[in-house]
């Protein structure tokens, strides 16, 4: 079994005066955000904001680029070319890292949110161009990506990966996750047991089929109403279980050794 993973959260997911998720107990939890960059949700107060949390707390900062809607919460799926998928993900994450700088903050990933990322895992040539476009841009920066097929394709071609599998969410018989359009509150100690199965490498499917998972990062999902009670769920079940958290560049260093 693993015993060192990024615990990374969705978050920085309220717009103006509407307010969702608890940022403020559940940032500190995590080693790693991903911070909502406009489209899908958030605005440029709540990105500072999410970037201030994340500093205080030592949580290492990444962009978290959708599709362009709000109503949907970037959930529903749109068409877009890799041209236009890039092009969309390289805006955001310059809107999040000109705030970021203005604070001294580094920005150290980029994962695509919602159905921009089930894009990436359906259209290899979609996966490839937003890693290309965030290298071009900023090389080191890394690229978040699915574990499994999608991950490690895009990383054989030399872009600076980090595979992901979810505690929050359901995986269908071919290893895809079941993306929530309104997610509810899931048992604790439920997504905390798939925590450590991703650790021992493999998740049951709804479906019941055995999915092998090798991952650096582990997600949950800042807007579940639940979310900080699932967080520390999975920290009291990684220290029962002698796992060490870090941030996603650390873990993906010790995979590169």
């Amino acid at each position: 079994m693993r015993t060192l993973i990024d615990l990374n959260a969705d978050a920085g997911e309220s717009f103006g005066r509407w307010r969702l998720g608890d940022d403020e107990r559940l940032i500190p939890l995590v080693t790693s955000v991903n911070v909502a960059c406009g489209w899908h949700a958030g605005d440029a107060a709540t990105m500072r904001r999410s970037v201030r949390l994340a500093a205080d707390g030592g949580t290492s900062v990444g962009a978290h680029p959708g599709f362009p809607d709000l109503t949907g919460f970037g959930r529903r799926a749109l068409a877009m070319s890799p041209r236009e998928a890039a092009d969309a993900c390289l805006y955001q994450f310059g809107a999040l890292r000109a705030i970021a700088d203005s604070m001294g903050v580094p920005v150290r990933h980029v994962k695509p949110h919602g159905a921009l990322y089930g894009l990436t895992i359906k259209d290899e040539a979609v996966a490839e161009a937003v890693a290309d476009a965030v290298a071009e841009a900023a090389p080191g920066v890394r690229i978040v990506l699915l574990a499994g097929p999608t991950a490690d394709r895009v990383a054989a071609k030399g872009y600076p990966v980090v595979r992901e599998a979810f505690a929050d969410l359901d995986y269908d018989d071919a290893g895809h996750i079941i993306i929530e359009p309104d997610p509810v509150a899931k048992d604790p100690a439920r997504c905390a047991e798939q925590a450590i199965a991703v650790l021992r490498g493999e998740v049951t499917s709804v479906g019941g089929t055995a999915i092998a998972v090798d991952a650096d990062t582990l997600c949950l999902h800042g807007d579940r109403p639940n979310s900080v009670e699932v967080a520390r769920a999975i920290l009291d079940r990684f220290e029962a279980e002698g796992v060490r958290t870090a941030p996603l560049s650390e873990v993906a260093d010790q995979r590169v050794r």
